[in-house]
C-alpha cells in the first residue's frame, strides 16, 4: 500500500521595511552631508570594486564604492582578440564618511604610484583621482539611471533603424523580382508573335548608282572608238 507524502512549502513573506523615525532620518542626512565622494578617472586594468575598496580604506572610512564596467561592444571586442576574459572597469566613485579625509586622499594619491608589495600587479600603476565638491551619492544615482535610459532609447532608435532598412530592402527585392518576371512573360509573348523573316528587296544605294552612272560612259566609249576605226578602215581602202 502505498502512502502519498504532502509537501508543505512555506512561501517566506517580503520584509517589511519600516520607515525611519524623524530621529533616524536626521541622522542618515546629517551623514550624507558629512560624505564626500572621490572619482577615479581611470581604474587600472583587472582592478576590481573590492580591491579599490581595500587600497581606499587605508586611508579612511569608505562608504559606498561603485565601479563602471566597459561598454558591452568594446568588452566583446577585448574577449574576442585577446586571452583577457575578467569584465574592465573604465572610472569608479568611492565614498568616504568625511569630506575632509576625501579631499585629501584625493590631493595625496593623485598621479602617485599606487604602490604596494613587490612584485604586485599594480605595483608601478598610477592613481588619476578627484575630489567632487558638493556632490552626492543620490546624484550619482540619479546619472546612471539617465545614461541607462539614453543607452536603451539608443538602442531602441537603432533597431528601428535596422528593422526599417531589412523592410525596405526585401520590399526592393520583391519589386526587382516581379519586374523581371514581367519582363521574361513579355519577351516570351513576342518571340510567339513575331513573324518569319523574309527576305526584302535590296534597296539601291550609293555604290550601286555610282555603278549604274558609270556604265553608260563605258558604252559610249566603245562605240566612239568604233566609229573611229570604220573611219581608218574606209581611209585606206
Amino acid at each position: 500500500m502505498s502512502q502519498t507524502t504532502h509537501l508543505a512549502v512555506s512561501l517566506a513573506p517580503s520584509p517589511v521595511v519600516n520607515p525611519l523615525s524623524p530621529e533616524e532620518l536626521a541622522k542618515f542626512q546629517a551623514a550624507q552631508d558629512r560624505a564626500g565622494i572621490v572619482y577615479l578617472s581611470r581604474i587600472p586594468p583587472g582592478m576590481r570594486p573590492t580591491k579599490v575598496r581595500h587600497l581606499m580604506s587605508a586611508h579612511g572610512e569608505v562608504g559606498r564604492v561603485f565601479l563602471q564596467q566597459e561598454d558591452p561592444k568594446r568588452a566583446y571586442l577585448r574577449r574576442k582578440h585577446t586571452s583577457t576574459k575578467k569584465a574592465h572597469y573604465t572610472e569608479g566613485w568611492v565614498e568616504f564618511a568625511d569630506k575632509k579625509v576625501a579631499r585629501s586622499v584625493a590631493a595625496l594619491l593623485n598621479a602617485q604610484p599606487i604602490g604596494g608589495k613587490k612584485g604586485s600587479r599594480w605595483r608601478d600603476d598610477v592613481w588619476t583621482m578627484k575630489y567632487l565638491p558638493r556632490f552626492k551619492w543620490n546624484m550619482l544615482t540619479e546619472q546612471i539611471s539617465h545614461e541607462a535610459a539614453v543607452h536603451r532609447e539608443r538602442l531602441r532608435i537603432e533597431l528601428s533603424q535596422s528593422k526599417t532598412e531589412q523592410r525596405d530592402y526585401l520590399r526592393n527585392v520583391e519589386i526587382a523580382r516581379v519586374l523581371k518576371k514581367r519582363e521574361e512573360k513579355k519577351k516570351a509573348k513576342g518571340d510567339e508573335d513575331a513573324p518569319s523573316p523574309r527576305k526584302r528587296k535590296e534597296l539601291p544605294t550609293q555604290d550601286n548608282a555610282d555603278r549604274r552612272a558609270k556604265r553608260p560612259k563605258a558604252n559610249a566609249k566603245t562605240s566612239s572608238d568604233a566609229v573611229g576605226m570604220d573611219a581608218v578602215l574606209s581611209s585606206i581602202f
